[in-house]
């Protein structure tokens, strides 16, 4: 049952919308614990319902159209409880609904789990028999194992709009996340890919096809050069058999290959990046289920050629414009700093990340820089944010998509009162800090960045109160030795003198 339960996590995260994804998983799932129904029921959280979104043994017209509140009927009561429910009379529970269009009658025994990712319930899996059993506990134990395996498969693939939940059409959409650095803004949402990420480049519609195709054929020669000049390199160091490796190379980036099915994905509506990794993506799945260890193995060079096409694709060319508008809001699966810093300071106005926490990288950094975060946001829709006019609260760790007039008005009204605040500081910062009846009380800051006490030198701070000594080990990639952490403290002692220590 593990292999089981490999395969169908491999294909379902492989998986690039949500009609291959969630018909992949009923279908596995059904198959594998011998049953006449499965079904997936996602929680819509705009709707405030559960809706039954595919399903194997149940009739098909009413995917989509059933929808039942939590706590109502036997699923509504597995996502009420978040606990498994194993009946083997369903219909004699106090909590059974019967709904004509799912045609459900016929089948007797139930079995429901709850779908939970980090404390929040995604959906429930449902198998159903015929005849009355109660299906045993290895039974149960597999869904509930398949349950926790594909929760954060849904909930990254619906962060990153792979999955898309059913909503509503037009009107505000609210995101909650971890507030990573305090601060509002408002501005436009621009949605960013790292480079050379096959799983993280966003789905885009193209304005111009021709072009997408001749870019993907240019960066193929590009790879195919690459490659023709490793071989040359290397012709006299291994074996012919070796060296033929380089030929297949060549082959799978040919146009009867690759190159192929990629422009028939562009021509589908699809920018050449994304067309790429829905190519590799679904080659990749299919090695990695093969049974033969030689063909397994050869899913990781089909990754690389990807990865080596994608990085062409990306030179001078991304999901992200030349230039960047006013009040740009940072929108990515997972943003680095690098990523930051290519953002012009003038125009970045916030950042928003699917992945990440307090404590990363970029919340560090965005923190200095005084630019509202907001990280952790698993729910957001990446692909359908682009270009979109957003609200960010950094202090409550809110997104708000598409803010009413009402909404955005408050928002601009609470910065403005910050920005007057700040004047006032700024105006008086030269001040002594002292009590009416005489005593000084001097302002001190903690520390961990030489921005920061550049930032602190500006304000006027009195001096350093706590030097963050855990700053310089959660900013680099290695262990920081001694003449490292030596250098940043006198580099942040030289910056804020003459504050004192």
């Amino acid at each position: 049952m593990l292999e089981v339960l490999r395969r169908i996590i491999l294909e379902v995260n492989g998986a690039r919308n949500l009609d291959a994804a969630l018909s992949t998983m009923v279908r596995r799932i059904r198959k594998a614990m011998r049953t006449d129904v499965c079904s997936f029921y996602l929680f819509d959280a705009d709707l405030d319902r559960l809706v039954l979104m595919e399903t194997i043994g149940l009739r098909t017209q009413a995917v989509g159209q059933v929808t039942l509140p939590v706590g109502e009927g036997l699923v509504g009561l597995v996502a009420k409880r978040e606990e498994p429910l194993n009946l083997e009379d369903a219909q004699s529970h106090a909590h059974f609904r019967y709904f004509e269009a799912t045609g459900e009658e016929r089948y007797s025994s139930f079995l429901g789990v709850p779908i939970i990712h980090q404390r929040r319930m995604l959906g429930v899996l449902v198998v159903q028999q015929s005849e009355k059993r109660r299906y045993d506990e290895a039974d149960e134990a597999f869904l509930v194992t398949m349950a926790a395996q594909l929760a954060g498969v849904l909930a990254h693939a619906l962060a990153t709009g792979s999955l898309s939940r059913p909503t509503l059409p037009g009107g505000q959409a609210t995101f909650t996340g971890v507030a990573a650095s305090p601060g509002m803004a408002i501005g436009e949402a621009v949605v960013i890919a790292p480079p050379a990420d096959l799983n993280s480049v966003p789905d885009l519609i193209p304005t111009d096809v021709d072009y997408e195709i001749e870019r993907l054929k240019e960066a193929i020669g590009k790879v195919r050069d690459e490659i023709r000049s490793a071989g040359e390199r290397l012709a006299n160091r291994i074996s012919s058999q070796e060296l033929a490796l380089f030929d297949v190379y060549q082959q799978m980036l040919g146009e009867a290959a690759l190159s192929q099915e990629v422009v028939k994905r562009i021509r589908e509506g699809q920018w050449a990046p994304g067309a790429l990794a829905d190519v590799v993506r679904r080659h990749v799945q299919y090695l990695e289920r093969v049974d033969d260890d030689y063909l397994r193995e050869r899913a990781a060079d089909v990754r690389d050629l990807g990865r080596r096409v994608l990085a062409h694709l990306q030179e001078g060319t991304s999901a992200t414009p030349d230039v960047y508008p006013e009040n740009t809001v940072l929108v990515g699966d997972e943003i680095s700093v690098a990523m930051l810093g290519e953002v012009p300071r003038d125009r970045l106005a916030g950042l928003v990340s699917v992945r990440g926490s307090s404590t990363s990288h970029v919340a560090i950094v965005a923190r200095a820089m005084g630019i509202p975060t907001v990280l952790g946001m698993v729910d957001l829709p990446l692909p359908r944010l682009n270009g979109a006019r957003v609200v960010l609260d950094g202090h409550r760790g809110r997104l708000f998509v598409r803010p009413s007039e009402e909404l955005e008005s408050r928002y601009q009204s609470m910065i403005d009162e910050e920005q007057a605040l700040s004047e006032v500081l700024e105006h008086e910062q030269d001040q002594p800090s002292r009590t009416p009846d005489g005593h000084d009380m001097p302002l001190m800051v903690n520390t961990g960045l030489a921005v920061d006490a550049v930032a602190s030198l500006k304000a006027r701070i009195g001096g350093v109160g706590l030097y963050r000594t855990e700053v310089p080990f959660m900013i680099t990639e290695r262990f920081p030795g001694n003449r490292s952490r030596r250098g940043c403290t006198a580099s942040s002692s030289r910056d804020s003198h003459p504050c004192r220590w």
